[in-house]
């Protein structure tokens, strides 16, 4: 007598998830990301000074407003200033031994260039801390 190797039922779907591919996947990935990740952080090792045990100095910024009104009048504070007295003004600031933020304070109708002729006479006398003031709806 003969063997049978026939399955009885040849047309039944598969009810089960093979996981096993799915869980390579996910090792695979992980082992990627592992390898990569210490490969993102392009840092130099600098061998860093230490800070000293004195307390430091709470030094708190000063703020110089510059306004330029709707008109193109110029203002240092609250005081009217000519082109050339703010160009005097920025290069008495300059030579303070700690200058002040310049606060820029400009109106929306302005042209621009009003905006970068004041940003020139700034570069001009070598101050480089500024805040441009704007408004928050």
């Amino acid at each position: 007598m003969a063997r049978k190797f026939h399955r009885k039922e040849t047309l039944s779907a598969v009810s089960e998830i093979n996981v096993t591919p799915l869980i390579d996947l996910a090792f695979a990935l992980l082992i990627i990301f592992m390898i990569t990740t210490p490969l993102l952080e392009q840092t130099i090792a600098i061998n860093l000074p230490l800070e000293s045990a004195s307390p430091q100095v709470d030094r708190r910024d000063r703020f110089q407003s510059i306004s330029i009104n709707r008109d193109g009048e110029y203002f240092w504070g609250d005081d009217q200033v000519s082109m050339s007295e703010l160009e005097q003004r920025l290069e008495l600031t300059a030579m303070e031994s700690d200058p002040p933020v310049l606060n820029i304070r400009a109106d929306a109708s302005l042209p621009y260039q009003q905006v970068i002729r004041l940003m020139d006479l700034i570069k001009k006398a070598n101050l480089s801390r500024i805040s441009l003031d704007t408004r928050v709806d």
